[in-house]
């Protein structure tokens, strides 16, 4: 019945001791649900479980009024750019209530149709190969985002403890600190394993079957189907994908964890220390033979479900051995001579980062340096927040790098050619970009050290 709780009520199958509960304990637990959706007494459902563990009537949820508003709110507050029908997250905001109540009345009348993914290809730092950039419609984005709204939290529910990828109040920083504490603690062989092409070879068949284990809502099912079948619309034509998660949208991390959440507990109860942040996993082992086990395991799992490790960037790392070491979610980690197992940014990384700030750094840009800092020092920021646990060198090299660029623009101003070199360094010395305001991420982690020295 549309607009009712029947889940809550007898079809959830309630348990009566989720009464007892305090109903500001559990919104407090779950405060990340959109609360258009999860109620109190829903929320009460979902830790007491549902009959069979299954849900049922959600579709009412998802094209519910305000679950559209807050996940039309989500949508404009993210940007992006303009899919095939070219319409704007500034022309959506600006007729939201047109759009929303027009989105409702497809969905409520089970007429809503997705329109094709434009995708691109953009360049794959340390590969030759590019990966897919899918752009849905801005409609698009708000129906999945109204969609995930209503199921996530089912799925949460069950996600294992060391998956990290794309869940709330977990991020690369805590599945770090994770890897981390392992390490230190002796667990260093490392099983690096990566999943060629996840997001594009997940099978629908297998994928829809751990949905169904939850999801019961016939009409939920068939959305989520219309967007795994969503067409994709390339320069050289328009497909239908037979597998795989749509590049760019919403659901598709959501949906990549439900996928792997069976792994994440086939390896836990295997005994192997599995961290996952969405497709990129580490087991950190404490023997060269448990490792080779852990990955003769989920190299048989992956074949078992449709995917393949990719042959040569999956090892296994020993660092007990000086120079060893893997990469994860940006840093390398390595045994270094004389400071045991360290972590700092690793070249990918670094390698992102000079792109991202090269174009605001050209030789030929017209804006002042004041003007160039000022639009640096936010990336740079941002860049040390992450990468905070780099060693001094790392932090030294990315400034050096960023000032050498300042110097050029300088030098052609002053006629020169080439690079800044040479006498450019006593010109315009470190001090000189200093006092112009350059954020430096080597006197950044001087601050912070010092820091934590005041406060211990």
């Amino acid at each position: 019945m549309e607009g009712t709780d029947r889940q809550e009520d007898s079809g959830a199958g309630v348990s009566r001791r989720s009464g007892t509960k305090q109903a500001s304990e559990i919104r407090a637990r779950w405060a990340w649900t959109e609360p258009a959706v999860w109620t109190d007494r829903m929320l009460s459902a979902l830790e007491a479980g549902v009959k069979g563990g299954v849900w049922f009537s959600l579709i009412d949820k998802v094209y519910n009024p305000s679950n559209l508003a807050a996940a039309a709110k989500k949508v404009i507050a993210n940007k992006g750019g303009a899919g095939v029908d070219h319409v704007t997250v500034q022309q959506y905001g600006r007729y939201q209530e047109r759009y929303l109540g027009r989105l409702r009345e497809a969905l409520r009348g089970n007429a809503w149709q997705p329109k094709a993914i434009k995708r691109r290809y953009i360049p794959k730092p340390g590969s030759a190969e590019k990966r897919p950039l899918g752009i849905p419609c801005v409609e698009d984005r708000v129906v999945q985002t109204a969609l995930r709204n209503a199921i996530e939290p089912i799925f949460e529910k069950e996600f294992h403890e060391n998956s990290f990828g794309f869940r709330p109040g977990r991020g690369c920083k805590d599945a770090l600190r994770a890897v981390d504490q392992d390490l230190q603690a002796g667990a260093v062989y490392v099983a690096d394993a990566d999943l060629r092409k996840f997001f594009d070879s997940i099978p629908h068949g297998i994928l829809m079957e751990r949905v169904e284990e939850r999801v019961a809502d016939s009409r939920v099912l068939a959305l989520i189907t219309l967007f795994l079948k969503q067409n994709v619309m390339e320069e050289a034509g328009q497909w239908t994908p037979e597998e795989g998660t749509p590049q760019g949208a919403v659901i598709s991390p959501l949906l990549a964890n439900v996928f792997l959440n069976p792994l994440d507990h086939f390896m836990a109860g295997k005994g192997h220390r599995m961290f996952r942040y969405a497709d990129d996993s580490v087991i950190l082992c404490r023997s060269k033979a448990d490792a080779q086990s852990a990955l003769t395991l989920m190299r048989q799992w992956c074949e078992e479900h449709g995917l393949t490790l990719h042959p040569e960037k999956t090892r296994i790392a020993d660092l007990n051995q000086v120079g060893e070491g893997f990469d994860f979610l940006g840093y390398r980690f390595q045994r270094t001579r004389h400071n045991g197992i360290k972590r700092w940014a690793g070249k990918k990384a670094q390698k992102r980062l000079r792109e991202r700030l090269r174009p605001l750094t050209r030789r030929t840009h017209g804006h002042s340096l004041q003007g160039a800092i000022a639009a640096l020092n936010p990336i740079l920021r941002g860049w040390f927040g992450y990468f905070k646990h780099s060693n001094v060198y790392t932090m030294q090299e990315v400034d050096r790098w960023v000032r050498g660029r300042l110097r050029s623009i300088l030098r052609k101003r002053h006629k020169g050619k080439g690079k800044g070199r040479g006498w450019d360094h006593f010109r315009w010395p470190n001090r000189y970009f200093a006092e112009l305001g350059l954020y430096s991420l080597e006197q950044a982690r001087a601050d912070a050290r010092q820091s934590f020295r005041c406060n211990h």
